[in-house]
């Protein structure tokens, strides 16, 4: 039976058992629209492109799933690249179809024309433009091995609409052989054995868990060996969730916004063992001193980031979750009882500082969850609380400032993949389209955005897509009338010289949910958290919680 290049692309699709797709319509991108109709798969129309994009890293994150958004050719295409590139430096898989124009009219500049191939290449996996429409099932089938395989990424098809027009006998092929794209799942042998004995004779070693850790699965593996060799752990931002926050091993996010805890383990570790992270300079700054005073030990499935950041002692490159079980069948724990008594020395002492903090200035009430009486609500008491009263399975998306870094130091996660954000490219507007993914993949759970109010602002058409679907996400908005996480940079580093991130005239958030048929309410006092939280989770319906923050209230 012959099909057009439309149907194909639908088909190929179903093949690959893809539930819902994020998308916006144009011309070029017409004739697959009008094959979507005949087909089961939902679409969820955002109100942007780049919100497709998230949002499909948003279901990515949220199913373990690839995410698939579709946009037309020029701008359409083109406002997807911030999106691709926030999945390409998160490692999530997602396939991006976009329109094209006709193929005899490729690189005459015609109305809607933009080599998206040619401005994608750098962050992507890889990318295909297809110009015979025979070629569809097979760049279909790769493009969706590619995503999710190795270390996953973004893949982009572009479609010319003569070549969605086009008919052909559709065979998908039941294999994917790609000449030079082999990952390599399995440790070496002999790499394992010497990470067994390092940390067998290490007196002081501190396991740094990254998102790979929750791509790969391998959060059991790492409670276990984190557990049988008595080894605390740090996590990066992307990490955050591979190892419950409350377990006792758990010492919080490294970095410059990290926790105390987590960066003295770093600074005095005898033996850094590095599973699945870049190695950014956000969580290692002082990566060559770290290597100078301990061994470094790097895992991860690409090859390309072991070493790069880093002076690497012993490299294993495979997949993290196979390591590690090999690992646990030969690993022998060593004497580690004296540098967990100097964590748990520097734990006391650092919630004694606190404490005394707190109890000489009442009006930084807040970090170690108790109301006080201050006149804003303190970023840190309003997520604690949050973490209390929320379920467990609940799915936080974040945007991209000081909202992110009070997320991160301050909720409580105890299921991996839930905590989800922008890590590599650190993009504003990413939370709000990402919880709508969220929320569409995983229609039980609780899927919560914690905003800034400059964030929220970048992607805020996105209630319109929220009303449409009638999504349940609950957006919880720290409002300090600032681009705050800048204005802090500028206190610090600029001598309080403050340029263009004053945010006075926000709108009346309020107001505008209720514009689209979503309930809320403003909050100005700690008092008023724990009541307007209650409410808000009370019912899966959509709501809005705006949250008066001090802008002089810091991130560290």
């Amino acid at each position: 039976m012959r099909i057009t290049g439309a149907q194909a692309i639908v088909k190929a699709l179903e093949m690959e058992n893809v539930t819902h797709v994020f998308g916006y319509p144009g011309a070029a991108i017409c004739p697959f629209y009008d094959a979507l109709i005949d087909s089961g798969i939902k679409h969820v129309l955002t109100r942007h492109e780049q919100g497709a994009a998230h949002a499909a890293s948003g279901y990515a994150r949220a199913t373990g799933k690839t995410g698939v958004c579709i946009a037309t050719s020029g701008p359409g295409a083109t406002n997807l690249i911030t999106g691709i590139a926030t999945a390409y430096m998160d490692s999530i898989p997602v396939v991006a179809i976009t329109g094209q124009v006709p193929t005899s009219l490729i690189g005459r500049d015609v109305f809607q024309e933009a080599d998206i191939t040619g401005a994608t290449a750098p962050f992507c996996k890889h990318n295909y433009l297809v110009k015979n429409v025979e070629d569809l099932p097979r760049v279909l089938k790769e493009a969706f091995h590619i995503a999710p395989t190795g270390r996953p990424g973004p893949v982009l098809v572009d479609v010319p609409i003569d070549v969605q027009t086009c008919e052909l006998f559709f065979k998908y092929p039941k294999e994917v052989n790609i000449r030079g794209y082999k990952p390599n799942y399995k440790g070496h042998p002999l790499q394992v054995k010497k990470l067994a004995e390092a940390i067998n004779k290490a007196k002081a070693p501190v396991i740094c868990a990254g998102g790979g850790v929750i791509s790969s699965r391998a959060q059991d593996e790492l409670l276990g060996l984190a557990e049988k060799c008595d080894i605390p752990v740090v996590t990066t931002l992307m990490g955050i969730g591979s190892i419950p926050t409350e377990h006792e091993r758990c010492l919080g996010m490294l970095g410059f916004h990290g926790s105390y805890l987590a960066n003295h383990a770093i600074r005095n570790a005898d033996l850094v063992i590095i599973i699945g992270a870049r190695v950014g300079d956000r969580a290692m700054a002082s990566a060559r001193k770290i290597a100078e005073k301990a061994r470094i030990v790097h895992m991860d499935i690409d090859p390309a980031e072991i070493g790069k950041n880093i002076e690497v002692h012993i490299p294993i490159v495979g997949d993290v979750k196979t390591i590690l079980r090999d690992l646990l069948q030969i690993v022998e724990k060593g004497d580690t009882r004296e540098w967990l008594q100097k964590i748990g020395q520097a734990r006391q002492e650092r919630e004694a500082r606190v404490e005394a903090r707190t109890e000489a200035n009442p009006a930084e009430t807040g970090a170690g969850g108790q109301a006080g009486s201050n006149a804003a609500i303190k970023p840190g008491f309003l997520l604690k609380t949050l973490s209390r009263l929320m379920k467990e399975d609940v799915i936080i998306t974040t945007e991209v400032g000081q909202n992110q870094i009070w997320a991160a130091n301050n909720m409580i996660m105890r299921r991996p993949g839930k905590f989800i954000t922008s890590g590599g490219l650190g993009t504003m507007g990413y939370g709000l389209p990402a919880a709508v993914g969220a929320k569409t993949g995983c229609p039980s759970a609780q899927v919560i955005n914690i905003s800034g109010d400059g964030s929220f602002q970048m992607s805020m058409q996105e209630l319109g897509t929220i009303k449409q679907y009638k999504l349940g996400v609950k957006i919880v908005i720290l409002n300090n009338r600032r681009l705050g996480m800048v204005r802090e940079l500028q206190k610090m580093k600029y001598g309080g010289r403050y340029s263009q991130v004053f945010l006075e005239d926000n709108p009346d958030f309020i107001k505008l949910a209720a514009a689209y048929g979503i309930k809320g309410e403003r909050i100005t006092r700690n008092e008023e958290v724990e009541g307007a939280l209650k409410r808000m989770l009370a019912d899966d319906s959509a709501y809005l919680l705006d949250c008066a923050i001090d802008p002089d209230e810091p991130t560290l």
